[in-house]
């Protein structure tokens, strides 16, 4: 063997590794400051979660945001005022420290980074999980279509476009999305795995020319990192969760707390039967009050 199939095989070995990490150990990680970046690639087939985090007296509005934007805010969890828990995406999860980063917005655009939520967490805040499209990403190179920038390691590039939102209250703001190139055939390909995952933002919200959508220069991501895109790529915009964070920035609460783009929480929930078992899982909650 010489030194590139070494290397390769390295890498693979690797891959394979953090692919098959459960939820829970990959939360543990997180919690003991082991793993600290994306988590795109990670605990593959379970749904992964963007955060919104805000006061309970903003908590109707914002519900009512993502009901009108389904698109780009999935809800597949909801806490308690003032639990860090939600039962029904895993048994050990605690919002406050099981994901890699969190930005913090105290009543400004401004925020301030953290690792750990706990000597800032209220009795009066409210979390929201919105679906994510690292979700569909184990389906889509499954089906044996490479995705770009998990091959490089890289965080999914993210950009602000000038498509709006449904407004709802205090809530409102452009859509943000989400970018992966392909190849044209895998372009297909991709579209088709995504559009069954409608609790990770579904099929694409456009496809081709970046301007179209006011992005000026597809090379420069407004969050994430630098995209990877080969030559006669198709670049496929995924709506992203992102989204809420946009909204936030223009209801200016007095405080709220977000995931950094990229880091998400990784939930117990297979992405497959997402929808059917958060549904049953609703139903039976519902019936026991």
């Amino acid at each position: 063997m010489n030194a590139l199939q070494s290397a390769t095989r390295s890498v693979d070995t690797a891959k394979e590794a953090i692919s098959t990490m459960t939820p829970l150990a990959l939360r543990k990680a997180i919690r003991r400051g082991e793993h600290t970046g994306t988590t795109t690639g990670y605990s593959s087939g379970y749904l992964q979660g963007n955060l919104s985090i805000l006061p309970a007296d903003y908590a109707d509005e914002f519900l009512q945001f993502c009901a009108k934007n389904p698109k780009s805010c999935p809800l597949i969890g909801m806490s308690e005022p003032g639990s860090p828990h939600i039962p029904e995406l895993g048994k050990d999860l605690d919002i406050r420290t099981d994901l890699p980063g969190y930005r913090i917005f105290r009543g400004s655009t401004d925020f301030t980074r953290a690792s750990d939520l706990t000597d800032v967490w209220r009795d009066d805040l409210v979390t929201f999980v919105l679906g994510c499209s690292f979700s569909f990403e184990a389906a889509i190179t499954r089906g044996g279509v490479p995705v770009r920038h998990m091959d490089a390691n890289r965080n999914v590039p993210m950009y602000v476009t000038n498509i709006k939102t449904s407004p709802a209250g205090r809530f409102h703001g452009p859509l943000v999305v989400s970018m992966r190139a392909f190849a044209p055939g895998n372009a297909i390909r991709a579209i088709l795995y995504s559009d069954r995952y409608r609790l990770a933002h579904g099929a694409p919200v456009h496809i081709g020319d970046p301007a179209q959508i006011g992005i000026a220069d597809i090379m420069k991501p407004d969050f994430g990192d630098d995209p990877v895109i080969h030559e006669g790529d198709i670049p496929v915009f995924w709506a992203c969760g992102v989204t809420p964070q946009m909204a936030i920035r223009n209801a200016l609460p007095d405080f709220a707390i977000t995931h950094e783009p990229g880091l998400m929480l990784v939930t117990d929930v297979l992405a497959e039967a997402a929808e059917f078992s958060l549904q049953t899982k609703s139903e039976t909650n519902q019936s026991s009050l």
